[in-house]
């Protein structure tokens, strides 16, 4: 099964994945930012723009996970991406729906309200607050508007919902037993600290 975890920037995809992996025996994270990253280093900064807007992005996406669909039986596929253009979506996630049945690709949006999502990118920006997260505040408006479309179901309201709790609710939606959280809120904090600071470019 592959669950591709959507959402704004800042909205908790990454800190779900992860959670969802440790917990999910056998599951894998796949993060397809890491082929847009990999396309940027072989193009001129000058042609640098979005990297979903590349065809070849989205082709290797679907042929990344289409293979990890089909050869890789451990467990979970987990995918961490946001992607709101509807017609990226569909050639995406649409056809990987097509290639292998809705109910191994299932889909959720976490969702939350503006201010708990600036929130949350004034908390990852490594004492800058929101100067660190341009991008994604300007973003923010458009991902939560599009994301609350019919399309993008199954939506997922996070605002006083903790990341063992998210996690919880895309396995039950699922169909999946995940195993008990039994973290402290310290044990917790730490993880979540490690893994935001795991996923910082500087490129």
């Amino acid at each position: 099964m592959l669950l591709w975890i959507n959402g704004p920037f800042g909205g908790g995809k990454t800190q779900t994945a992860y959670e969802l992996r440790r917990r999910l025996p056998g599951s894998v994270v796949c993060d397809p930012e890491h082929i847009g990253f990999g396309l940027h280093r072989t193009l001129p900064p000058s042609l640098r723009g979005d990297f979903q807007d590349l065809p070849a992005w989205r082709r290797g996406v679907y042929e990344v996970l289409d293979l990890a669909l089909r050869e890789y039986g451990d467990g979970p596929v987990i995918v961490p991406m946001t992607l709101v253009d509807p017609g990226y979506f569909t050639e995406v996630v649409g056809r990987l729906r097509e290639a292998h049945g809705e109910e191994r690709v299932r889909h959720f949006a976490l969702l939350a309200e503006r201010e708990t999502v600036l929130k949350r990118l004034a908390e990852r920006g490594l004492g800058r607050g929101l100067k660190r997260e341009s991008f994604a505040v300007a973003r923010l408006d458009e991902c939560l508007e599009r994301l609350a479309g019919p399309e993008f179901a199954h939506h997922l309201r996070t605002d006083r919902m903790p990341v063992p709790r998210v996690a919880d609710e895309v396995a039950r939606l699922a169909g999946l037993r995940i195993a008990p959280d039994t973290d402290g809120r310290l044990r917790h904090r730490l993880r979540r600290i490690r893994i935001g600071l795991s996923h910082i470019r500087f490129d």
